[in-house]
């Protein structure tokens, strides 16, 4: 939603699901071990490796653990990109 003043205008035809992405967003850190990883999730996701993966399930995390920061982190990325798109088109 994108407001003019008191106006609220729908943006994309989305924008319940955004909204519902944006209120599901945890408010929790990653471990520290996640962070070049999750860089790469953030920048880079087509670089990513079976051997990335495995590093960090190596290093003790869970496969669930590593789906849901990765899903977190794609998703937060996603919703930043879009936002900049939005901001370039007002």
């Amino acid at each position: 939603m994108v407001h003019y003043g008191r106006v609220a205008v729908s943006a994309t035809r989305y924008d319940s699901l955004i909204a519902q992405l944006r209120a599901a967003q945890l408010d929790r850190e990653a471990p520290s071990d996640f962070g070049a990883y999750l860089d790469k999730v953030r920048c880079h996701a087509h670089t990513i490796t079976d051997e990335d993966v495995q590093t960090l399930k190596e290093a003790g995390h869970s496969e669930d653990e590593i789906f849901e920061h990765t899903v977190s982190t794609a998703v937060a990325a996603g919703l930043d990109r879009l936002d900049a798109g939005l901001r370039t088109l007002r």
